[in-house]
Formats: structure tokens, sequence, C-alpha cells
């Protein structure tokens, strides 16, 4: 019988992710309630010592798949060895973040193990012993819940920054398992030649607590000064709207909406950015979204918990002065 909840999570150059502990935290309070136990399932190469990480933020067990073609991410390798590992055991439930690789990775996983799969989501419940999920549909428009029945195990991915975090528990520890599996090449159709880091120590938008935004309003890449300047005193990451990145102003990879990255920081500070649906998709589980707009009526201002109506132009560098003084 399925039963006991598993957490994929996920690292980076031997670092795990934020997304790690929300996925152990959500897992936790979701085992506590069914009376069973939350294992994370980590991948990598040398990855083993990050273990106890896991157990401090509510885990009961780690189950640790080590091989150096694990170190970096692929599709085939980490699918071929968690569905193997989900077939041995029998979860009742897996939880993924909703993260790049999180969404590539569930997906597939899904079709493996032949069971549904909820993407995206925004909050858990139990209906006895199936997942209830919650999930953004209609670019953000409304929201489904969905549920599970007849299949095991459970697949969901939550978005990243939307899950309370455990305090961690320094005094808790977790039961640490080399996983047994079998991994043949000749199953592996990619390999990661050469990884490119992206200049800067901010982070990633999808982890980031403050994300400061320009759109069309920015009038070019030379202006996008005016907000690094202000993200920098903050230590907010930058993002762009798809308007800014089409245009060549940024690089994709600052793209928010729903043909970029989805996001929930604590603060959202869009500049010029008037609101198109796509956008806002991807930005409006933000916990504060701040807007800055010289139109009155751009629809930004419907999600906004503070608009300031004038030209960022002037807006901004009188904001970063202001936080100067404070700081």
């Amino acid at each position: 019988m399925a039963q006991g909840i598993w957490i994929v999570a996920e690292q980076k150059e031997g670092e795990l992710r934020k997304i790690s502990f929300e996925l152990v935290s959500e897992g936790k309070r979701l085992a506590d309630k069914m009376g069973q136990s939350v294992t994370a399932i980590l991948l990598g190469s040398n990855i083993k010592e990050k273990a106890p990480e896991l157990g401090k933020y509510g885990a009961d067990k780690v189950i640790v798949a080590d091989d150096n073609r694990l170190a970096t991410y692929t599709t085939d390798a980490y699918v071929s060895v968690i569905a193997e590992l989900a077939q041995k055991e029998e979860p009742a439930i897996i939880l993924l973040g909703a993260s790049v690789q999180g969404k590539d990775l569930s997906g597939r996983l899904a079709a493996r193990l032949g069971v549904g799969m909820a993407q995206d989501c925004v909050e858990f419940s139990l209906d006895n012993s199936n997942l209830v999920a919650k999930r953004p549909i209609y670019a953000g428009k409304a929201y489904a819940t969905v549920t599970f029945k007849d299949s095991s195990p459970q697949i969901a991915t939550a978005r990243p920054n939307v899950f309370e975090l455990n305090e961690p528990d320094e005094s808790r520890s977790a039961e640490v398992i080399d996983a047994a599996f079998s991994l043949d090449d000749s199953q592996l159709k990619t390999k990661v030649v050469e990884v490119i880091q992206e200049a800067g120590d901010k982070p990633d938008l999808t982890e980031a607590e403050l994300i400061v935004s320009g759109g069309r309003g920015m009038k070019g890449p030379e202006n996008y000064n005016i907000i690094e300047e202000l993200a920098d005193l903050i230590g907010a990451t930058v993002g762009a709207s798809r308007s800014a990145v089409d245009a060549g102003w940024r690089p994709h990879s600052d793209q928010v909406g729903q043909t970029g990255k989805v996001v929930s920081p604590n603060l959202y500070i869009a500049c010029g950015i008037s609101g198109a649906i796509q956008h806002l998709a991807g930005m409006s589980t933000s916990k504060y979204i701040v807007a800055i707009n010289k139109d009155p009526e751009a629809p930004i201002f419907q999600k906004a918990d503070y608009g300031v109506v004038g030209d960022l132009f002037d807006v901004v560098p009188a904001l970063t002065e202001e936080i100067k003084k404070i700081l």
C-alpha cells in the first residue's frame, strides 16, 4: 500500500536550493496530518553531506542517489533514478518545485509512472488520503482546485516562495539512506558539456525575496541602471517584462511572466510595466506589489498593493535617495 510523502530536493553545484526547504516544510505539514513520514530524495555527486540540512526542516528520511552522472541535472538521468526508487518504495505523494527543473522533471516523471500531475500549485490540503491542490488557471485570472483519485503516487509541483518555510531545528536529524539504483548509460540521451554562469551574486528570480522589474517604460537598455541602483541598494534581483526582453533590452533569463519565470517574492516593484495578462500571470502571487507608472489606467494598478502615478525617471531616483537616507 502506498504511503508516505516524498519531496524531490533541488541542488545546484552541490548547494541545496531554497525550494528544497520549502518542499520539506510543506511535506512535513501534510505528513503530520496523515500520520506518516516525509522523505527527501536528493540526487547529485558528492552530495551526501548536504542531507542533514533537510532533516533540520522536517525530513524524517533522506534517500541520497550519489553518482557523477547526477552532478548536473538532466531529464533522462533524474527521471530514471527517481522512477526506479518510486516503483520500489511506492510513496503516496511526490512533491517537486515548480522551478524550471521541477516543471521539466515532474511531467516526465508522471508520464513514466503513468499517473496524473498538478502543476504550479499555491496551496495543498488533504481529503482523507487524497492530495487536494489549488493552482492558478487562465493566466492567473482564476484558481482551480484539483484532486487525485485512484492513482499513486500523486504528483504535484509547488510554486517557489509561496509555502511557509519551517524554522530549522538544529537538534533534529534525519535518517540518511544510500539509494540502490541502476543507471544505464545507453538510456542517457543528453549530457551537459558546459555550464555558463551568469555574472553577479544575486538570487535567481524564482528564489528572490525582492525583485525590481522594468518594462517598456524604461525606453531603452541604457536606462536600466536606474532600477539596478535601487536593486543593489535593497539587495533585490532585476527582472523585466516580455516587451523589454523582446526589444533586446534584457536577456530572456530576466523575463517575468507566463513565457518567462513565475516569481513570488515578498516585494515586487514594477517600473514602467503596464501589466499585460502574461506578465501578471508570472508575479501576481507576490506578497506586496508596488507599481510605478505614469498611466493611471494601467492594468498593473489593479494588482498592486501600492501604486505611484508618475514618471519612473523621477520617482525611482527619488525613492532610491530616500532609501539611502533610511539605510
